[in-house]
């Protein structure tokens, strides 16, 4: 699904009431109308991806089995030695939550087939692996048990089933004799194993708030091979697959990836600068960014690209303040733990989210009558009473606030609550008397030191 990111932050589609801000004041921006429940899910802002599968035993990369052209029969010696003999599901929902993390997508299947849940319509599941248990089960459990809300991944590819015709992404593409091995695989029989599983997902687990299908790919081609071909909403019975999800569980959100608009747009692996918005009508979306840690969704023992602390804080500070969500990926061992580099990135949030949630949870992006200084970033909570200041560079002594002279009637860092000084039009110092200044600016007074945190955040309290 391709989307579009408005051209122009300022001019979004707005609600007609203007004027001075009171206690019903509500956010501006209307997001086009979508079938599920998103109003808990804008609020929330924050949600942990989690990519497990048999993937994690040989470490490098959660598209290995494709990537080196694996055959079935050697890939089932991860299936033969799968054993999370340490995955304490109620560990993983305590860290989510201490991150700030409000929601939670596992996989339930990844695109080896493999499921993670107690499926009556295969036998490549966790039940028969040395596990031996209904892994989906015990996620379900731990997270609900943290107040977190559930949502499901589900992969529309399949490269384990005989039924799922070989293709560009396909393991077997390059093999001689792939057009021969592609006869007899009938899609129609996949489809219905898809509604199926689907079925027992959205039924044996209690309510679950997201479905998270992945991906459509009706375009994709292998040169030299015109029979290989991609697939696409017609190929999924896109239709059929998202009315069985609709009947069992109608509020629940569902991703854009069958290749059949619903509620979700999920720009994966880059980061927004505007708000999302629909690609034939310029109406904003409800849209979340779906990224990593490091450059792999599942375990990769040996990546060294992981993101630094700064880095994790300004992608959520920034999601926000362009009005979408953060999904943060995590891919446990195989082992069923999370390791040490996960758990550091996820304490970088812990120790932020704590003092700083406030402008992240309720907020959106801020009325285009607030511009942010350089190197910041605003977001605003919806009732419009509050506007987060997010500092990414912290400047000496001063900073100007661009038309905030007289909208404001309080100041103070959020992290500690102390307060922080303010003028309007001009630096109030003797030596400051030849600044050039906009009467309607807000001027706050810093201190000289930068606040023990990676982002310091101030919160104004408007008029």
């Amino acid at each position: 699904m391709r989307v579009n990111i408005h051209p122009d932050c300022s001019t979004p589609r707005r609600r007609a009431q203007e004027g001075s801000r009171g206690d019903d004041a509500m956010s501006s921006y209307i997001t086009r109308k979508t079938p599920g429940d998103t109003a808990w899910f804008t609020h929330d802002r924050f949600g942990m991806f989690i990519h497990w599968g048999l993937y994690a035993l040989p470490a490098r990369h959660e598209w290995v089995k494709t990537n080196e052209r694996i055959p079935e029969e050697t890939y089932q010696r991860y299936f033969d030695r799968f054993d999370p003999d340490l995955f304490d599901p109620r560990e993983w929902a305590r860290q989510a939550k201490a991150a700030g993390m409000k929601y939670a997508v596992l996989t339930t299947k990844h695109h080896e087939g493999f499921c993670l849940f107690d499926s009556a319509y295969t036998d490549y599941k966790s039940t028969n692996t040395k596990a031996g248990r209904d892994l989906v089960r015990e996620f379900v459990d731990a997270f609900r048990a943290e107040g977190l809300h559930i949502g499901f991944y589900y992969s529309l590819i399949d490269w384990h089933h005989p039924d799922f015709p070989i293709d560009p992404l396909h393991p077997r593409r390059d093999d001689p004799d792939a057009e021969q091995q592609n006869q007899g695989r009938d899609m129609r029989r996949y489809a219905q194993y898809m509604r199926n599983q689907v079925e027992e997902l959205l039924t044996n687990y209690g309510k679950i708030d997201i479905l998270w299908f992945d991906f459509s790919y009706p375009d994709t081609r292998l040169e030299g091979k015109d029979w290989m071909k991609g697939k696409g909403k017609n190929d999924w019975e896109a239709d059929k697959l998202i009315a069985t999800a609709r009947s069992l569980q109608p509020d629940i959100i569902i991703d854009n990836r069958t290749d059949i608009e619903q509620d979700l747009w999920t720009p994966e692996q880059y980061q927004p600068v505007k708000w999302v918005t629909h690609q034939e009508t310029g109406e904003l979306v409800t849209w979340e960014a779906c990224q990593t840690f490091s450059g792999s969704w599942g375990y990769y023992r040996d990546e060294q690209t992981w993101k630094s602390p700064e880095m994790l804080i300004r992608m959520l500070v920034n999601t926000v303040s362009c009005g979408g969500n953060l999904l943060m990926n995590v891919g446990p061992t195989s082992r069923g733990y999370l390791d040490y580099r996960a758990e550091e990135a996820l304490k970088v949030y812990a120790d932020w989210m704590k003092y700083n949630s406030r402008s992240i949870y309720g907020c959106t992006m801020a009325e285009p009558e607030f511009t942010a200084p350089a190197d910041c970033r605003y977001t605003q909570s919806v009732d419009g009473s509050r506007l987060y200041l997010h500092m990414f560079a912290y400047p000496f002594a001063h900073l100007r606030l661009p038309g905030l002279a007289g909208k404001v009637k309080y100041a103070q860092f959020l992290h500690d609550g102390s307060e922080v000084l303010y003028t309007e039009g001009s630096i109030d110092h003797f030596s400051a008397k030849d600044e050039s200044g906009d009467a309607g600016d807000l001027i706050l007074y810093l201190p000289p030191v930068k606040p023990h945190t990676l982002v310091p955040v101030i919160e104004l309290i408007l008029e």
